[in-house]
């Protein structure tokens, strides 16, 4: 099983009897799971099954759910509403006894808004029961087809993160390379600096104890050996299995730690070079980290 992005878009449609739907699912990056549900009223359960399914499926990222229901044209049964019919009127008739409106006419009045209601609701429990169930079914598929474009975007981001790494090596080997000409750098530097306060009157052992000690502390092989440690957990995280996004950005942290640690710790522009591109490179890294699940 590959790494799964958090990003994608998926469908599905159905009908039973006079009823028809479509359900559609999206989602985005995000640092938990949300679940953000739209569908039509009297179908209360829909909700809660499209929170399960979707819990079941994912870890992380924000996803919207949208569920849009009706029924044909014929199988609805319509309704008068007396009470509104009535509040329309007695709103009129002041207008009506002053002769500053004629008498409304039936199709009028017919056309007032919340006069005439569409009742799409399904009385018989069993019915709806079973209309639930079908329209869950398609969240399911939904949210497989979501799923399947979020594993999609996961193996794009597998060869991209994969080659963030072997670059990543790369900057740890020549770093190594130029890391051993550290301490001959730093006794050369302090030998130049004590010639310059002390003319030729500077002892070579003290130069020689004192650039030793300068080089222990400019040691980067901890940072160098550090770095390789990361390395091979990053590559164990994108060939595991589950939502690994978590554990590559603290990685990603701890890679750029290590690589600040050696920057401060180098003295020579080789070195300096190798540390600024590792942290170029870690920084890419990260931002493609922060689509994985």
């Amino acid at each position: 099983m590959s790494i799964s992005g958090m990003t994608g878009f998926g469908r599905a449609e159905g009908a039973s009897g006079a009823w028809s739907w479509a359900v559609e699912a999206r989602s985005v990056n995000g640092r938990n799971l949300e679940v953000r549900y739209r569908g039509p009223p009297g179908f209360d359960g829909l909700e809660r099954s499209a929170r399960e399914q979707a819990q079941a499926r994912f870890q992380r990222g924000q996803l919207t759910v949208g569920v849009q229901a009706r029924r044909a044209e014929g199988a609805s049964a319509v309704r008068l509403n007396l009470e509104q019919l009535e509040r329309y009127l007695a709103v009129g008739a002041p207008y009506l006894a002053s002769g500053q409106a004629g008498p409304p006419s039936l199709d009028g009045l017919l056309a007032l808004k919340g006069v005439v209601e569409s009742e799409d609701a399904v009385d018989d429990p069993e019915a709806k029961a079973e209309l639930e169930a079908a329209i869950a079914a398609s969240l399911g598929a939904a949210l497989d087809a979501l799923q399947t474009a979020r594993r999609e975007e996961g193996r794009a981001l597998e060869g991209l993160l994969t080659g963030f790494l072997d670059r990543i090596e790369a900057l740890i080997g020549e770093a190594e390379a130029v890391a051993g000409e550290q301490p001959g750098i730093i006794k050369e530097r302090f030998a130049r600096r004590m010639a310059e306060l002390l003319g030729e009157g500077a002892a070579e052992d003290r130069i020689v104890q004192e650039a030793a000690a300068m080089a222990v502390k400019a040691d980067v092989r901890e940072e160098l050996d550090r770095l390789t440690g990361h390395l091979a957990a990053a590559r164990q995280l994108l060939a595991g299995e589950g939502a690994v996004g978590r554990r590559l950005d603290f990685l990603t942290q701890e890679f750029m730690r290590e690589a600040n640690t050696l920057c401060s710790k180098s003295a020579s522009p080789a070195l300096t070079s190798r540390g600024l591109d590792l942290k170029a490179v870690i920084d890419q890294f990260r931002e493609q980290v922060q689509n994985v699940e």
